[in-house]
Formats: C-alpha cells, structure tokens, sequence
C-alpha cells in the first residue's frame, strides 16, 4: 500500500500540483538544501536556471536513493531561486514539472536574492516519506 497520497482539492482550481499530501505512519526523510555541485563541487551549469535545476533534481534523486528512497517518496518540495524575474521561477517550475509529471508533491517556490555558491541560482530541499 502507498504511503504517499498526493490530495487535489475539490474547491481550489487545478493547478499542476498537489494541495497537501497523506502520509501513513512511517519514517520521514528531511534533506538539506540540494545544490548545482557537479562531482568536482563546482556550480553546474553556470548562468542556466533550468539546466541547475535538473542538477539539483539529479542530486536530491541519488540523495534519495542512498537512503532507500525515491523521488515517488516525496512528500514537500522548496524550490530556491536566486533571478530578479518571476519568468525565471517559471522556467524552473517546468524543470521540476518534466521530472514529476503532474500532480508534482506540494511546494513551494520562492525567489531569493542569494544563495550559497557562487553562480548559483537554483536550490531545492525536499521531505521524503520512504517505506519502512
């Protein structure tokens, strides 16, 4: 049986994502923020909101699975972005969108002034629920 259950709403419109999610009783998983680090610990790509995105979602999925997890598994998503426009939170909203599919889990987006490394302009942080 899941233990995630991804909940629309009946009054709120549809709007790509999931409202709130179920968790049955089990463990919880809560990652720090997921950067852009390629293998050498460098920002990767510089300058490219979606390609850091990918890279991010790319860290967080082989963080997940180190600790027996999925990107399935995931309960809430952060999504940093570190751009002056809102066309740029858009373009990485695609980004996470094409790696979930739709509903993607309940997140939330924000954009930010800065972000740790330098070139940086994407972070995510997610809570998992894995199975026991």
């Amino acid at each position: 049986m899941a233990r995630v259950h991804l909940n629309g709403s009946s009054t709120l419109p549809a709007a790509g994502f999931a409202y709130s999610a179920s968790v049955s009783p089990g463990p919880l998983l809560f990652t720090a923020g997921i950067s852009p680090l390629d293998a050498t610990g460098s920002v990767e790509p510089t300058g490219d909101v979606v390609g850091q995105t990918r890279t991010c979602l790319t860290n967080l999925r082989t963080v997940l699975a180190e600790q027996n997890a999925s990107m399935a598994d995931i309960v809430k998503l952060t999504i940093y972005v570190a751009e002056n426009l809102q066309a740029d939170l858009v373009v990485a909203w695609a980004a996470v969108v094409a790696e979930f599919g739709e509903p993607v889990p309940p997140a939330m987006m924000l954009g930010v002034t800065v972000l740790a490394y330098d070139d940086q302009l994407v972070e995510i942080e997610a809570i998992a629920a894995p199975p026991a």
